[in-house]
């Protein structure tokens, strides 16, 4: 049985010389067993072994499954045996698995002698902590990634307490870049007696090569060579950096890598990652978004949600402490004297019962018929707005995200007008000031769009300017905003096939631009009908249901509405994305009652 276990796995990882194979005593009266998530159990009639390594293997990712780190680790198991190492091998470990293999590796590291873990799978660097994934992690729920992962910091410091000549060695062979799109900090100063050796540098992607990957061939290849001690061997594999040696990294070979995720799809991922947790009751998970984007465009929602989940849990405890104390009994009865209800019911009256005046700005005169592109103003609080001629257009984009197909033909069948700009600051605080909208605290100067406000924040913008004005005032349909946004192109953007800088506000879209926030409105040119910031600047509002794809759209400039909806279509990007959202055809999705910074609108009503 040994001899048939021998040569598989010489089949497998590398060529052994005869002589080596029967003659190694490190190798004698070994028995295996090869079940996933189990030990493969050394007998213990083996020599005194000059280590103890723990070598995991997990390739059966769900949605990422890995080629190459089952035979990895077996190689490793097998060539650190045959150096004298006791092994403890697994493969394809969950985190209780990875953490119950941990534990026994500790205990048994008190014995002396080099501790080293080997890890060949999944793994990624999210700021300054390197993360390792068991196996039951989820694509489709980011949050695992983190709340499931393993930190090399915990591996480090069950390695740590101090043995008679115990020396530390750690073998990844993992990615290290961040598939949450952020920046991963250097990698930190190795521990004391301990060296960390990584497949790739903080950023990069550990490449696969054959049956191995290229960073595990590379060790392989070391520990066959080796003529001495096999620990110097694997530490001659790598500089003090704890990274291999750029003539080992030069011959890894392309062959694909070990990220979880593709190196483009970190601005989706954020959003995958948020649609998976956003209405989710665990603090822990909006914790672990904001791990991941701590500056991301949900950031803020994250922290109002954490602190709204802990306060409704604060109050349990409180009352139960209250149960106790009679003297409040007595006192309870002088409470309803205390008229408290009263401020209360006095904050909502006058909201709303004191604009009735609107009558007084009712012009009923018929509307003109405008031409297009003339410029129209209700009253001196309302945006300047846009006419909009009666046309057709192709909307969507079959080249485009599959939410953009299938491009259908739309007909606008009547004249509109839209907001040449985006609701202002200044404009929005004139509905605060009337009673109509609530204060946005995180607006800012009076001249930039207005921003992290919802859906329902918008529609209680637009119920105020009609009565002010007199005018039906409604967001603009979403037909409507790509026929207007095109501006009667048929291109990507409306100045052409590619992003030229100038034209849109977005983070790699040119001059001026700030992360902080979007430019004053109007900053950059107008569309062929007067539009101004229909790419970037925020993300706009529509009035239309999200639905995944346009099949089934109406053929003309209704909203495309659905019973009880929840989520609506915001279009154009905003300042804080890269120029990949900018084209005329992007839409998504969000929450109806949400707020988010990069979220604002522009109005649209009929002309008749």
């Amino acid at each position: 049985m040994w001899r048939k276990l021998l040569i598989a796995w010489a089949c497998t990882a590398f060529a052994w010389s005869a002589s080596a194979r029967d003659t190694s005593p490190a190798t004698a009266g070994v028995t295996l067993s090869f079940t996933a998530g189990k030990e493969l159990h050394r007998d213990s009639n083996a020599r005194q072994a000059r280590g103890l390594a723990l070598v995991i293997g997990n390739s059966s990712y769900a949605g990422a499954p890995l080629r190459n780190p089952a035979n990895d680790a077996q190689a490793m198991a097998f060539a650190l045996r045959r150096a004298g190492f006791e092994v403890m091998h697994y493969g394809n470990l969950d985190r209780a698995g990875m953490e119950d293999a941990l534990e026994s590796f500790q205990a048994r590291l008190a014995g002396g002698g080099t501790g080293l873990f080997y890890f060949a799978g999944h793994g990624f660097r999210v700021g300054d902590k390197t993360v390792l994934a068991p196996l039951d992690i989820d694509l489709a729920a980011p949050a695992t990634l983190l709340r499931r992962g393993i930190e090399l910091d915990s591996v480090l410091e069950r390695m740590s307490p101090a043995r008679p000549g115990g020396h530390n060695i750690v073998l990844l062979d993992t990615c290290l870049n961040n598939p949450f799109g952020g920046a991963s900090a250097p990698l930190p100063p190795q521990p004391s007696a301990t060296t960390v050796l990584h497949a790739t540098t903080p950023g990069g992607f550990a490449a696969e090569n054959g049956s191995n990957g290229a960073f595990t061939s590379a060790l392989l290849a070391a520990l066959q060579a080796a003529s001495g001690d096999p620990v110097q061997a694997l530490l001659g594999a790598a500089p003090r950096s704890g990274t291999l040696q750029p003539p080992v990294l030069a011959a890894a070979g392309a062959g694909g890598s070990r990220a979880i995720l593709p190196k483009d799809s970190a601005e989706q991922y954020e959003i995958t990652f948020w649609e998976s947790i956003k209405d989710s009751k665990d603090v822990g998970d909006y914790e672990a978004y904001l791990q991941a984007y701590p500056k991301g465009r949900f950031a803020a929602l994250a922290k109002s949600r954490i602190e709204r989940l802990r306060a409704a849990a604060k109050p349990e405890a409180p009352a139960e402490a209250a149960k106790p104390a009679p003297p409040p009994k007595v006192s309870a009865p002088e409470k309803p004297r205390a008229p408290k209800p009263a401020p209360e019911q006095a904050r909502p009256a006058p909201k709303e019962k004191t604009e009735p005046p609107p009558p007084v700005a009712r012009p009923e005169q018929p509307a003109p018929k405008v031409a297009r592109g003339a410029e129209v103003k209700d009253c001196e609080a309302c945006p300047v707005l846009v006419s909009v001629t009666p046309g057709a257009f192709t909307m969507g984009s079959n080249s485009g995200d599959p939410s953009e197909k299938p491009a259908h033909q739309v007909s606008i069948g009547t004249p509109f007008a839209i907001g040449k700009y985006e609701v202002t600051v200044e404009q929005w605080n004139a509905c605060v000031e009337g009673g109509g909208c609530p204060r946005i605290a995180s607006a800012g100067a009076p001249g930039t769009p207005i921003r992290d406000v919802s859906w329902d924040d918008a529609q209680q913008y637009v119920k105020w300017l009609s009565s002010t004005s007199g005018k039906p005032y409604r967001l603009p349909t979403e037909a409507e905003w790509e026929y207007a946004a095109r501006g009667g192109t048929t291109s990507r953007f409306w100045w052409g096939e590619q992003m030229k800088p100038g034209h849109a506000n977005c983070k790699d879209c040119g001059e001026p631009w700030s992360q902080d926030g979007p430019a004053k409105a109007g900053s950059f040119a107008a569309n062929p009908y007067g539009l101004h910031d229909v790419n970037g600047s925020v993300w706009e509002w529509v009035a239309d249901c999200w639905h995944n794809s346009y099949k089934g759209a109406p053929s003309d400039s209704r909203a495309w509405d659905a019973a009880g909806c929840r989520e609506r279509v915001i279009r154009g990007g905003s300042w804080r994305d890269g120029s990949g959202y900018m084209p005329s055809s992007t839409r998504f999705k969000y929450g109806a009652s949400v707020r988010h910074s990069q979220n604002g609108f522009r109005v649209a009503r009929d002309l008749k």
